[in-house]
């Protein structure tokens, strides 16, 4: 099989997208599963959960992981560096933690020739992959301090912008915020987090390998799968996975679907939630979805892989009403009613969703 192009709908005016060969695209697709398989051997039972960090690492977001004490969060996060091989760097969140611990300061220093000037000092942001461990157990003034760097990929202090090193992604961990000593991450901060991601704990059987192979908690030792080169070369095969226009459609009417004033939006929609997603989450799930193609060895994103991360994306930038509270719903019952309501009508697909050797799946 060789590349094939998605045609163009009569009049539309659009080219035809040149879609990568085989021979492109499954060498990447094995390195990245490669990736998804050592985060399995370090961390047991969570499988989904290391498919979505490593989509969300292909995406260039920012992934953050909610679950209690000990469940591995971030043994995963340290083992995602160690595969990645990039810079790493760590900061434990306190509430005591100053926004000057995270991004540096400029401090008065005596040169040699006994001039007094400010220099900066850079704090643990300036690297690859950061894990803010415990991020709600810092103050907001300190949670907001991540908002540029997480957005902008620079920082500025003292009125001097200075960019950090890419590629650069954040990987948050929290306890649930009914914890004792925890801050709820505002709706701006979080709307900066690619995906939110739960980590459930394991069952019986799970528990019982972790027991028998897991002795003092010690992890197996792993070796850097790709570098900053091959993870560059990644990332722009990644750029040519085609977003076929029937998909991106129904990304829009996804995310369109969770707002209250919405014609598509279901009747939970209308009567529980108070705001909708962002058209942010709709680039996220642009992103998102053609990673998670690549990562099936795709060329093309089909419907199943926008569905596949509807909840990680939407769940966390939909705001409830108070009386959700009060009835138990839920922002995951929310996008599942969104999800039921907006088709994906797969034998219906416009001209400009099929491939010349067959159709978007």
């Amino acid at each position: 099989m060789t590349a094939g192009t998605l045609q163009p709908e009569p009049g539309d005016g659009r080219a035809e997208a040149p879609l990568p060969s085989p021979e492109v695209i499954e060498p990447i697709a094995a390195r990245v599963r490669g990736i998804v398989d050592a985060l399995d051997r370090a961390l047991l039972g969570q499988h989904e959960v290391h498919e979505l960090v490593v989509v969300g690492v292909l995406s260039q977001g920012h992934v953050l992981l909610e679950g209690m004490p000990g469940l591995g969060k971030t043994q995963m996060i340290h083992s995602l560096a160690q595969l990645l091989g990039l810079d790493f760097g760590r900061v434990q969140f306190t509430p005591d933690l100053m926004p000057s611990d995270i991004v540096g300061s400029s401090i008065l220093q005596t040169s040699s020739d006994g001039r007094r000037e400010m220099e900066f000092r850079p704090g643990p942001v300036f690297t690859n992959l950061l894990l803010a461990d415990e991020i709600n157990r810092a103050s907001p003034k300190t949670q907001s301090a991540l908002l540029e760097a997480m957005q902008e990929h620079r920082v500025t202090v003292l009125g001097q912008t200075r960019p950090l090193p890419e590629p650069f992604f954040v990987l948050a961990s929290q306890n649930p915020v009914e914890t004792e000593g925890t801050y709820p991450l505002p709706e701006a901060q979080l709307d900066r987090f690619l995906f939110k991601l739960e980590i459930r704990m394991p069952d019986a059987a799970v528990l019982e390998e972790i027991v028998q192979t897991r002795r003092r908690g010690q992890p197996p030792v792993l070796d850097a799968l790709v570098d900053a080169s091959s993870l560059a070369d990644t990332f722009a095969v990644l750029e040519q996975v085609v977003l076929p226009p029937a998909v991106a459609r129904y990304i829009a009417a996804l995310v369109r679907g969770t707002h209250p004033d919405a014609e598509s939006a279901p009747d939970l929609v209308q009567r529980m939630v108070r705001y909708g997603a962002s058209p942010r989450a709709a680039i996220a799930f642009g992103e998102a979805a053609r990673a998670r193609a690549l990562l099936a060895g795709r060329p093309s994103v089909g419907f199943e892989d926008v569905r596949t991360v509807a909840h990680p994306i939407l769940a966390h930038r939909v705001i409830l009403t108070h009386e959700a509270r009060f009835e138990r719903v839920t922002p995951a019952s929310v996008v599942d009613a969104v999800l039921e309501r907006i088709p994906t009508a797969p034998g219906a697909l416009p001209r400009s969703a099929k491939l010349v050797e067959g159709a978007v799946t």
